[in-house]
């Protein structure tokens, strides 16, 4: 028997804009997408993997080596495998999961790579599952850039997105009032991180770094000092990563929550039924 559903929220991004007015590359980390989805499913879970459009999020080639999975080709295989034939990762609308109604979830995952930045964090169907978990203090873990996710949940989250692209400071700080997660402790990819990958992979510079905009929003955002050091942060029903290689422990921290909300689900129902 399934100890409840969870919701994997993926983008649909499969470009970026950079510095200069060009595009680079992006997409979703494959390990920061499955590895929690098979660890949930192992722990007794349901996954249900959703998107803007509905289909399955484009892999970013940078994450589809065998390095993201510790070196072990057949962790990495099967990665691979679940990714392009499990039912969980066959991709749903967002807008299904809304229809549906969230009350069925009992929590949520958003992977990283750089994607989110594209289409997550301004996305309004994102903001409104994203207002529903806050409100109901479900677990809710975000890994790697899957944390900018979390200003999706904003009044004008749009905005707040354009003025970051136009260096406009203090016109985002206006418009990021109003968030839930302000006064949140949280991690997201490090600016040192980021620059790594700017400078091998995307060949271009972002217009911002992900901590700075977290911390411009209200958050108290912290990095480790070692860049791709595992990291994750728990504060309320939030739990955070940092980057690729906090996967496991992302997964393991997201299971306890879920766990425990569980337990304590069941002990109020219990309670309301004895009254």
């Amino acid at each position: 028997m399934s100890k409840g559903k969870v919701v994997i929220l993926g983008s649909n991004a499969e470009r970026i804009e950079i510095k200069g007015g060009y595009w680079g590359a992006t997409g979703q980390y494959l390990n920061e997408t499955v590895v929690p989805a098979m660890a949930l499913i192992e722990a007794g879970y349901d996954v249900v993997l959703a998107t803007p459009n509905g289909e399955p999020p484009y892999i970013d080639p940078a994450s589809d080596k065998v390095e993201h999975f510790g070196g072990d080709e057949a962790l990495y295989a099967r990665a691979k495998d679940f990714y392009a034939n499990d039912p969980a990762m066959k991709g749903r609308t967002l807008r299904s999961v809304l229809d549906e109604g969230l009350d069925n979830y009992a929590g949520l995952h958003i992977p990283g790579g750089q994607a989110p930045i594209v289409d997550l964090m301004q996305d309004q169907q994102i903001g409104e599952i994203l207002r529903h978990f806050h409100a109901k203090a479900k677990p809710t873990a975000m890994l790697c850039h899957g944390p900018i996710s979390s200003v999706a949940a904003m009044p004008y989250a749009r905005e707040f997105r354009a003025a970051l692209i136009a260096g406009d400071t203090e016109k985002a700080r206006e418009w990021a009032k109003g968030w839930q997660y302000a006064g949140y402790r949280m991690t997201v990819f490090s600016a040192t991180e980021e620059k790594w990958i700017q400078d091998n992979i995307l060949h271009g510079e972002l217009y911002f770094d992900m901590p700075f905009a977290l911390n411009l929003a209200g958050a108290e955002v912290s990095t480790t000092p070692e860049d791709f050091a595992p990291y994750v942060v728990e504060d309320r029903e939030l739990i955070t990563g940092q980057n690729p290689r906090s996967d496991h422990p992302i997964a393991k921290a997201l299971i306890a929550a879920l766990d425990r909300y569980r337990a304590q689900s069941g002990a109020a129902a219990s309670m309301l039924a004895t009254a």
